[in-house]
C-alpha cells in the first residue's frame, strides 16, 4: 500500500462533469493526519505508519493507570494516550488512531509528516472501508430478505422465518441458518470506488457513488487492491 487516509463521512450530494454528466457522489473530510510513529522490522517487527485523526478535548482526557475506577468518556482518552500524542510533538490528543503498512514508511517522520486530501489525485480508484448503519434487532425478512407468508386473515403465518431445522436428524439448528438478529454495525469495504474531485484547501475528497456508514462516522481511504481490473 502507498496510499492511504483517515476521514470523516459529510454526506451525500451530486455534481456535474464536463460532459454534462449528473454524478452522485459522497463528501468525505479527509485528514489532516498526523505521524504519531513509524513502526520498524528491528524493533516491531513489521513495517508500518501510526496516524491520528480528528481531535479530543483537554478536559475529557481521564487520568487512567492507577488502578482506581474511572468512568471513562466514549471519545476520552486515558493519560497514556495523551502522552503518546505529547511524544510525537503534537499539542492535541488525536480522536481515532489507525495504521497503514505504506511500502514507503521510512520516509515518514513522527511529529512533522502530514498525510492530507492531495496523497490523492481525481480519477484513482480507492477501497473505503466503514463501519455500516446499526440497525438494531432485526427479523429474518428484514435481516435476510426471506419470502413472507400468505397475506390471509386465516393464515397466522405472516413473518415468521420458516422451519428452522431438519426432522430428528440430525435434530439441532444447522450452523448458517438465517434467523433473526443483529442488523448492521459491521464493517463493510466497498471497492474499486473512483476519485471524482479533491478540495485541498477544506480538506475534501468527492468519491463516485455510496460509502458504508452513517454521517459524522470514521472513513479509511485506501488505494484499490483491484486498481486497473
Amino acid at each position: 500500500m502507498k496510499k492511504a487516509i483517515l476521514a470523516e463521512k459529510v454526506g451525500m450530494t451530486q455534481i456535474w462533469s464536463e460532459e454534462g454528466q449528473l454524478i452522485p457522489v459522497t463528501v468525505l473530510k479527509a485528514g489532516p493526519c498526523n505521524v504519531l510513529q513509524v513502526k520498524t522490522v528491528e524493533n516491531d517487527g513489521y513495517e508500518a505508519v501510526q496516524v491520528g485523526f480528528g481531535e479530543i478535548k483537554e478536559k475529557i482526557v481521564t487520568k487512567d493507570g492507577s488502578g482506581k475506577k474511572i468512568i471513562r468518556n466514549p471519545h476520552g482518552a486515558t493519560k497514556a494516550e495523551a502522552g503518546h500524542a505529547k511524544k510525537a510533538g503534537l499539542d492535541t490528543v488525536p480522536k481515532f488512531v489507525r495504521e497503514f503498512r505504506f511500502e514507503n514508511s521510512a520516509e515518514y517522520v513522527p511529529g512533522e509528516s502530514v498525510i492530507k486530501a492531495d496523497i490523492f489525485a481525481e480519477g484513482d480508484k480507492v477501497d473505503v472501508t466503514a463501519k455500516s448503519k446499526g440497525k438494531g434487532y432485526a427479523g429474518g425478512l428484514k435481516r435476510h430478505g426471506l419470502h413472507s407468508g400468505p397475506s390471509g386473515h386465516g393464515s397466522k403465518y405472516h413473518r415468521h422465518a420458516g422451519s428452522n431445522g431438519s426432522a430428528t436428524t440430525p435434530g439441532r439448528v444447522m450452523k448458517g441458518k438465517k434467523m433473526p438478529g443483529q442488523m448492521g454495525m459491521e464493517q463493510v469495504t466497498v471497492q474499486n470506488l473512483e476519485v471524482v474531485k479533491i478540495d485541498v484547501e477544506n480538506d475534501l475528497i468527492l468519491v463516485r457513488g455510496a460509502v458504508p456508514g452513517a454521517k459524522k462516522s470514521l472513513v479509511c481511504i485506501a488505494e484499490s487492491v483491484k486498481a486497473g481490473k
